[in-house]
This record gives structure tokens, sequence and C-alpha cells, in this order.
């Protein structure tokens, strides 16, 4: 109550529906839209998916682009807050408007409170007020308890203090960390407090308290071995060989198949491996056409992004551990990328949380590579990226095509 208070103080009252609803708001991350413009939201402290009725946003005008720059120092700003105490964690864009949403966090640790932050068609910055919205909730059940911790992993050299940070980090955190809607259901990416703890839950929409837990299990060919830990970072539900199947991109980088008649309460489901983009955490994948062919775009926290055709995962070779050599696989190795990954595109800057903003575009919440500035920026989706970052011939006084000798 004392930070619900001092919050309350610094900000106004109308921010209070960031804190309360059907069940009450402690954090913001992994976001999701219905069609019908209803907004998930995953809160990894309270344990609960949030549903949050935005049906009503509508389009104020037919064609716009989101460009902002320094997006967290602008939600800081409209915060009252300091850009170092702003973090977002997920971007989504509604399916009616076509304005984006950002989840928040405003501090940390124990003090930090939750936002809704949109980004409206004329690039304002504005916080959600919440209160007048129809909200509902899900707890969900068996997750960490939030003594649960990471171990300390072995290196090469003595820990830092980011190594051990992460090691002190509740294991809760990763209760939600992706979420799908698809037919009216919520498919919901994370861990649980059991051992065997990766798991998918999925549930009716709208909430009815009912909840299925499956555990996964899944080959990494970077890894060489069975995971039975480490949950599923990006996912999209697709039609793939005939039935409804859940693709999966996982830390380093395996991409699974899960079919979705599988998920049933209390069953430990061994995904089908198909392939691995190579080392690195995928952050986000969004399905986008590119001349007539579903594609999947996949953004990376340490690789370019990766543009996979979905017609590729038909028919694809399932893969085990008697396929490869035993050991673990790097990059630089014969092996990675392995299966069908697609290719990775240049991308100008890290593309961090994406999704897609009309047929053509894409918005990005971009890394920028000269200034390290946050930016929420609009990128096509045949070409991703902005020519701000990239001075090449055509850029020179002189230069005309019909001038370039052949």
């Amino acid at each position: 109550m004392k930070n619900l208070k001092l919050f309350l103080s610094i900000l106004g009252c109308s921010f209070l529906a960031t804190l309360v609803g059907a069940q009450q708001v402690e954090a913001l991350g992994a976001l999701a839209f219905s069609p019908e413009g209803v907004l998930f939201a995953g809160d990894n402290v309270s344990g609960a998916v949030h549903a949050f009725d935005l049906s009503d946003e509508s389009r104020i005008k037919e064609k716009f682009e989101i460009n902002v720059y320094n997006v967290d120092a602008q939600v800081a700003a409209v915060l009252g807050t300091a850009q170092g105490n702003v973090q977002i964690n997920d971007i989504a864009v509604h399916p009616g408007s076509g304005e984006v949403f950002l989840s928040v966090t405003r501090g940390h640790g124990i003090d930090a409170l939750p936002a809704l932050v949109k980004i409206n068609a004329d690039n304002l910055v504005m916080v959600m007020d919440l209160a007048s919205v129809k909200t509902s909730s899900q707890v969900l059940n068996k997750l960490p308890d939030g003594t649960q911790q990471f171990v300390l992993r072995g290196t090469m050299a003595p820990p830092t203090s980011k190594e051990i940070a992460k090691s002190k980090r509740p294991m809760r955190m990763l209760s939600i960390i992706d979420i799908e809607y698809y037919n009216n259901e919520l498919f919901v990416a994370g861990i649980s407090n059991e051992e065997f703890c990766s798991v998918l839950r999925r549930m009716p929409y709208p909430f009815n308290g009912e909840e299925s837990i499956s555990n996964i299990e899944m080959f990494h060919i970077a890894h060489d071995q069975y995971e039975t830990r480490a949950p599923i970072r990006a996912m999209l539900v697709k039609h793939i060989d005939g039935k409804d199947q859940m693709i999966a991109a996982y830390t380093c980088s395996p991409l699974v198949l899960i079919p979705l008649e599988e998920l049933k309460d209390g069953a430990k489901v061994k995904a089908r491996t198909l392939g691995d983009m190579g080392n690195g955490q995928p952050i986000d994948m969004v399905s986008f056409n590119m001349q007539g062919n579903e594609m999947l775009f996949v953004t990376s926290n340490s690789r370019m992004p990766q543009v996979i055709p979905v017609s590729g995962l038909n028919n694809a070779k399932v893969v085990t551990e008697k396929d490869f050599e035993r050991g673990m696989k790097a990059d630089l190795g014969p092996v990675l990328p392995y299966g069908p990954m697609g290719k990775s595109v240049m991308f100008a800057g890290s593309s961090l949380q994406i999704d897609l903003l009309n047929e053509g575009q894409f918005v990005s919440l971009t890394r920028d590579a000269p200034t390290g500035s946050l930016d929420l920026e609009t990128v096509y989706t045949m070409f991703p990226n902005k020519l701000n970052n990239l001075t090449a011939e055509m850029d020179f006084p002189g230069y005309t095509p019909s001038a370039q000798s052949e």
C-alpha cells in the first residue's frame, strides 16, 4: 500500500487502473491481441493472465506509420520518471486501430510497477487509463513460488556482476514468456514449479477457471540433449501437415512443432524438432505474406532476424540425437543452421519485439546500432531496414542508375 500511495501521489489517481482490476495487476509482460481487440497480458508477479477489452478502439487514420525514436525516454516522460527506470517488455498492434500497445515496467525490483502505454496514429505516447476498461483475469496453477532461483552457471572466468544477478533472478519471472490466442483459446508458454518445468498451458476465453497444463520435452540440436526445463521463447499456431500445430522457438535456437491435439492436461509431450537456427535466444515471432507465401519473421537477441517459409515446415524431417554426431554444436561448425530454417536477413540495428502493422509493414522495437537508442519504427516486410544507418554508393552526389557501367 505504501508503494501504491507513493505511485499515485507522483502520477495522479488516473494510473490506478494499471494496478487494480478483476485480479490485481502487478506486472505486464507478454502481450497478444485477439482478432476482436481483446488484449491479453502476462503477469509474472501475480501469476495471472489479464484480458483488457479494447474492442472499442477504432482507427482514426486509414494509413499511418509509427516512428518514435528514444521511445523509452518518451515513455519515461509520460510516467514522470527517468529513462533508466523504464523497461519495455513487449509490443502488440491493435487489430482494429493499428495503434501500438507497450507493456512497461516502471522502476526496479520489488518497487517496480506496471503500465500499459499506447502509441496512437499521430505518434503520441499516452498511458492507458484502464479504470473504465472491462477487465478479466485468470490466475495460473503450479507456478514457481518466488523463492526458487537459477543456479550460477560455471564459466571459464570469475563470474561477472551480471552473471551473478542473473542467477539471483526468481524463476517465477519465466512463468509466462509468450502468449498466443487461437480459436477462442489462449496458449501460454512458460515454466511450472515441477522438475519437468517447461510447460504449455491452454485455457478458454472468456476465462472460466479451466486450465490445461502440458509438459514439453524437445531434442536440442545445438546442446545435443533432450531438454525439459528451458521454456518456449516465441510461438505461433499454424496449419502444418494437415493439422493445427504450435510452431515454437527455443533458446539456442531449435524450431519445433507441437500438435495442438496432444496438449492435454497432465500430458508429457515430445515436441518434433525440425531444425536449429544456431546459438542465440529468439525473442519474437510474427507471420506475414511475401509474394503470396506465408513466412515467419523471428527476431533474436544474438543474431540477425530469420525468415522461414511456413510451407517448408510441411513434411519436414523430424530429427533426434541419432541424426548427428554426438557433442554440442557451435555456429562455426558444419551443422548449424540445420533444417528448413529459411534465411537470415539484414536488419540495421537489432530488432527486439516486432509485430505486423499492416499487410506490407512491420513495427519493430529496435536497438539502434550507432547510438544505442531504443526506437519504435516502421519497416517494410520486403526490406526491413531504415536507410539512415547505411551509407552506400547511391548516397553520393552524382549517382544515377543510368550512369553506371555494365
